[in-house]
């Protein structure tokens, strides 16, 4: 993955970027800046031929004053800036810039995490020595590993214990935190990597890259695996949401250029923001493979974790309640296209009366307030139940009706079509721990091939 440029015009640049050419207007990053004030210091810019040397900013922002940016290099400057020792302390380490510019969501980042958290928060300004060519920028990652430990250490001086220490690393950003706390010995409090780089760490030994022994707590939340983000369990409890790839929203053509080749990656990132807004639960369930999570295979979160489902958000540990916790535990959740992303999984099964000699595919809709989502199950032949999980915005007993369809094939012979199967539908919200919260339509269903029946839901609200 490399990058050069040239000039435009004014507010465009270009790059290459896996043999594209790119053009982008950078005059403005679509999200609202914070204005840097007297005596604030903001992002710096880097020229993108000369954008490999390390000159890092530690910028300190604080709940009295979230939109100023403090610049702090010696113990005296975090003192004077209004940086509280008895809090918790998070720190951001942006990734990757092949732009040279600051990264279009800090600001709403940072803004986010001091409305939610009582802590201080420190971003890493590193855009000179992640700019360019991103090999440059893996280059550095160890520098900058070490300033970021000194910096720790000036921290930890002033009374700030190892354990409230909280990084979040983006991308390259991630196995940068990964380094700091392999240089603390796995001892600060918490790594949350968002969607962590995969390119030159896939392959990379446990000291180059960040895993389960860098923190008292990893976490990883995975969204691009098939490209910009490493594929494999980097943490105590790895996220791969809607399996890893593909976001819904996202688009799927290289015809939306830049966008196409980061939507993935940083979905990461902006999910992230909305689950510390906690306007729903971004749930999570341990599961062999996506394909068995998506099959109605994983239901609970006993196995590891004892029924304590994770959740992304700052949840203490992710919101698990068992030590030691268990490493590398994949888990897997869907989303929606939109902020805030989350949605009420849910079980859905289909029983036949009589078996039959071929498999039988029931497409199952649930309707609410005008939104709708969609699952097909299949119930292999000789055998009588199917299932599989939806994913709804809303919770279960808001639910209306759920539709049903037994889908023919498209060869078969027209009196085929006129096949009728009976069965029984039931649905349990996810985490199921026992039959109690199953519920069951009072008749039985007959389906025709290719013909749609609807039936009430009525599940009352807990």
């Amino acid at each position: 993955m490399s990058s050069s440029a040239m000039p435009r015009s004014l507010g465009e640049r270009c790059f290459w970027f896996g043999g594209l050419l790119l053009w982008l207007n950078v005059g403005s990053s679509g999200d609202a800046s914070l204005t840097p004030q007297p005596n604030c210091t903001d992002f710096q810019n880097a020229n993108l031929l000369r954008g490999t040397n390390l000159k890092v900013q530690f910028l300190l922002f604080t709940p009295s004053d979230p939109s100023c940016g403090k610049l702090v290099e010696e113990s005296s400057d975090i003192q004077n800036a209004g940086f509280n020792a008895t809090l918790g302390t998070k720190i951001i380490i942006h990734g990757f810039r092949a732009l040279g510019t600051k990264p279009s969501w800090i600001d709403n980042f940072i803004r986010t995490l001091l409305r939610v958290a009582d802590a201080n928060v420190i971003a890493v300004d590193w855009v000179y020595g992640s700019t360019g060519v991103y090999f440059s920028a893996v280059d550095n990652v160890i520098k900058l590993g070490l300033e970021i430990s000194r910096f720790l250490r000036k921290l930890l001086v002033l009374g700030v214990s190892q354990s409230s220490i909280h990084i979040i690393g983006v991308s390259l950003g991630a196995h940068v935190g990964g380094m700091v706390g392999h240089f603390y010995k796995g001892q600060l409090g918490q790594i949350t990597g968002l969607d962590p780089a995969g390119p030159e760490y896939t392959r990379a030994s446990l000291e180059e890259r960040l895993d389960a022994g860098d923190a008292l707590f990893v976490e990883a939340i995975h969204t691009d695996t098939d490209n910009l983000g490493i594929r494999i369990p980097v943490g105590h409890v790895d996220y791969f949401v809607n399996g890893g790839q593909d976001q819904p929203g996202c688009p799927t053509f290289i015809h939306a250029g830049y966008n196409y080749l980061i939507c993935d990656h940083m979905r990461a990132v902006h999910l992230y923001i909305s689950a510390l807004e906690k306007s729903c639960p971004l749930m999570a369930f341990p599961c062999g493979s996506y394909k068995a999570f998506l099959a109605g295979h994983c239901l609970d979160c006993f196995n590891p974790f004892l029924l304590s489902c994770p959740r992304i958000g700052l949840m203490e540990q992710g919101g698990i309640k068992i030590e030691p916790h268990p490493k590398e535990v994949s888990v897997y959740l869907l989303t929606t296209a939109r902020a805030p992303y989350c949605v009420h999984h849910s079980l859905v099964e289909f029983y036949l009366q009589e078996t039959r000699n071929k498999d039988t595919n029931i497409k199952v809709t649930f309707l609410s307030s005008n939104v709708t989502s969609s699952v097909k199950i299949t119930i292999p032949k000789q055998q009588l139940q199917g299932k599989g999980i939806i994913a709804h915005p809303n919770p279960q007993c808001q639910i209306n009706q759920v539709k049903l369809k037994f889908q023919a094939s498209n060869w078969v012979w027209r009196k085929d079509r006129m096949t009728t199967i009976v069965g029984r539908f039931c649905t349990a919200p996810l985490p199921v721990h026992d039959s109690k919260k199953t519920v069951c339509l009072p008749e039985p269903v007959n389906l025709q091939a290719s013909m749609t029946v609807f039936r009430d839901l009525k599940i009352p609200c807990i």
